[in-house]
């Protein structure tokens, strides 16, 4: 098993919208005999992308995993969503990953979700190596899109690849560590290769990118640092082990290149994954909590014959019972075994394991460390729990998902569909933890959430044709949150006489408002104690705390919950009858609202990064649209015939962009957007929205 583990790969792809991912999964399945033909997205057909509303779409939604072989390394290949809406898949995969592709379109270069992508990757440690896909397509520049990596990303590319032609002349590649020219038959699907002598019109840049690749990676091993210096022969084992010492270091990223459509590139950037992208055994090892820890203590070795521990990190809906994809850390893992999820505190049985490959599943025998696998049987387990052997309890990190930004009513159109939908939200919510779902009392409405429009149009869509729920739609809403601007103090005092024991609670509670260090506010809520002398016992402070967080949970404006405060109890006093923790979390609860009205409550907004794309001449024109909507362009750049602005822009007013920026363009406008930060509402607009609520 040793030997497997040396050899196995778990790799996710990962990119902006259109770079060509899913097209690329499909190349690569089929070039290691996973499928016998190959699927195109265009046409509606990939393996990767089987949802129904994928085909129609024409792009991934859900995070979709396969395993295959390559020369001899078994491949946990993860194919992720380039929607921001979706970027949720993106941060579980990575998670579990151990390497990752990034592609580029090479056109456009790294683009705005590319960047939400990396930093996704670089949280979670994950080394990458590039892709330029679309060397083919018209404005392709592989130096201007290098140059990008090493700029926006402020990564540490490395050329191992140099195209031969560009655009419509791309005719093959120049590996840069063999310095041979490749070309790939086209007759053949690309299936075959011919290697031949470097053009020799192109020898002279093919020498000059050489030694750049020399020049980065010499810090690694002193025989490459030798062959640079003296512009010598370099034996290529070694140039790749240099390369794979500073790719598993995280401080390297190979730059292959090819287009994935005419079938260009693709084996040898799978060679580049085998090469160079670690495997479970060239990672860290990694470190968990035992119960009720806040250290982490517990060394999880990535062997299979110790206790077993594994991280449950995406959960789907199916026919037969829920589907629980599990990367496993440590030890074996077998059909019929009993586990504890540890975040649950609750034993769990695991009774089939799988195999998947897109929707379909070969059942297993046994799974080990370093293995991804999708198993059935869990019920209480969430998203991010860690399952582990019930005998040696530990807790691994979880997975920590971005706030959702845009909310909007759904109810069904009979009351006889009531049950059903709420059953399927409660599903919904279990695959999807940036989907959020909650009754307004108020109203009488069922209010969801999600990362974006696009999202809850498939949430709608998903409820509406797989799980058979009619349902009635609101307009998207803006997820709001309440702020406060100053530092005040109030008194919160819970008093009911009943005959017998009563109920007494008494605090002094004051609240400030929390900033992060770019002077935006913070996303959390602290408390602090900050008694003396025992005028609240220390038994009823987790109450005060538990009453005046909780009171927060919906604002004092609008009812949004309320952000960056910080609450501390300064005084206060008890009875030693009647006082209870219920009678001091509704005194918390009291005084922390009255400090809040009095702290100058204002609005936040989500505000978003916003990207375009778009032709030179409408630049002017799409300039005043986005600062007519109160947005803020950041930079603004030329990149052949179409101009990239970026800008940053209040959500509220993005809904219905996309028919703007069709129409204002003639179709030839793209955007992508992302949530950035959250900011004050202005006070003009903050009245129009408070109206409504009064």
């Amino acid at each position: 098993m040793a030997t497997d583990l040396v050899k196995l790969r778990n790799i996710g792809i990962m990119a902006h919208i259109d770079a060509g991912k899913t097209t690329i999964s499909e190349r690569v399945l089929f070039y290691a005999g996973k499928t016998y033909k190959m699927g195109e997205v265009h046409e509606g057909t990939a393996v990767m992308d089987f949802l129904e509303e994928e085909q129609e779409r024409g792009i991934t939604i859900t995070s979709a995993a396969t395993k295959c072989h390559w020369k001899g390394h078994p491949i946990n290949l993860i194919d992720t969503p380039g929607h921001v809406d979706f970027t949720a898949e993106v941060e579980r995969s990575l998670r579990v990953l151990d390497g990752a592709v990034a592609v580029l379109d090479a056109s456009e270069g790294v683009q705005a979700q590319t960047e939400t992508v990396w930093r996704q990757a670089k949280k979670y440690g994950v080394p990458c190596l590039f892709f330029i896909n679309k060397m083919d397509k018209l404005g392709a520049d592989f130096e201007s899109t290098f140059q990008s990596i090493h700029d926006k990303l402020i990564a540490d590319p490395v050329p191992v690849q140099y195209p031969i032609g560009q655009d419509s002349e791309l005719k093959g590649i120049i590996d840069l560590v063999t310095m041979r020219a490749i070309y790939f038959k086209q007759e053949k699907l690309g299936a075959s290769m011919e290697e031949r002598d470097i053009p020799p019109d192109l020898q002279e840049v093919a020498h000059d990118w050489h030694l750049k690749l020399l020049e980065v990676v010499a810090e690694f091993d002193e025989h490459v640092m030798d062959a640079f210096v003296h512009d010598g022969p370099v034996d290529e084992a070694i140039l790749k082990a240099a390369i794979r010492k500073g790719v598993c270091a995280n401080k390297l990223n190979p730059v292959f290149i090819g287009s994935a459509l005419r079938y260009i590139g693709v084996q040898k950037m799978l060679d580049g994954v085998v090469d160079y992208l670690p495997s479970p055994l060239d990672k860290p090892m990694l470190k968990g909590y035992k119960l009720g820890s806040k250290e982490k203590d517990v060394e999880v070795k990535c062997i299979d014959n110790a206790p077993f521990v594994a991280l449950a990190f995406k959960i789907t809906g199916d026919v037969h019972g829920d589907l629980y994809f599990i990367r496993i850390y440590q030890g074996t893992l077998t059909p019929g075994t009993r586990v504890l999820n540890t975040n649950r505190n609750s034993k769990e049985n695991i009774t089939r394991i799988f195999e998947m490959h897109a929707a379909s599943r070969t059942a297993l025998e046994s799974a080990g460390a370093g293995d991804i696998v999708a198993a059935i049987g869990l019920k209480d387990t969430l998203t991010g729990d860690t399952l582990c052997d019930t005998k040696h309890p530990i807790m691994l990190d979880s997975i920590v998902f971005p706030e959702t930004v845009v909310s909007m009513s759904i109810e069904p159109k009979t009351s006889a569909e009531r049950v059903k939908l709420s059953e399927a939200l409660t599903v919904l919510r279990r695959e999807d933890p940036t989907f959020g779902c909650k009754y307004d009392p108020e109203t009488g409405q069922t209010i969801i959430s999600g990362m974006g429009e696009l999202h809850l149009e498939v949430i709608q869509h998903k409820l509406i044709r797989t799980m058979k729920v009619d349902v009635r739609i609101g307009k998207p809403k803006v997820a709001y949150k309440e702020a406060i601007t100053g530092k005040a103090e109030a008194h919160g005092k819970f008093v009911r006489q009943t005959g017998g024991h009563g109920q007494f609670g008494d605090v002094w509670v004051t609240v400030e408002p929390l900033f992060n260090e770019d002077g935006s506010y913070r996303k959390d809520v602290e408390f602090e104690s900050k008694i003396v002398g025992g005028s609240v016992p220390k038994e009823y402070w987790s109450a005060v705390e538990h009453g005046s967080i909780g009171s927060l949970s919906s604002g004092v404006l609008a009812g949004y919950p309320m952000v960056g405060v910080k609450i501390c109890l300064t005084d206060g006093s008890y009875h030693p009858v009647d006082s209870s923790e219920l009678a001091f979390e509704q005194a918390g609860a009291i005084g922390t609202t009255d400090a809040v009205k009095k702290a100058g409550p204002i609005l936040l907004e989500p505000i978003m990064k916003l990207q375009v794309i778009i032709p030179d001449s409408n630049f002017g024109s799409i300039q005043g649209n986005i600062i007519s909507k109160r947005g803020m362009i950041t930079d603004s750049r030329l990149h052949g015939t179409m101009r990239i602005i970026d800008a940053k822009v209040p959500l509220a007013e993005m809904f219905g962009y996309s028919s703007e920026i069709r129409s204002a363009t003639a179709g030839r406008g793209t955007f992508s957007m992302e949530p950035f930060s959250y900011e004050r509402v202005p006070a003009n607009i903050a009245e129009k929205i408070l109206e409504t609520f009064s």
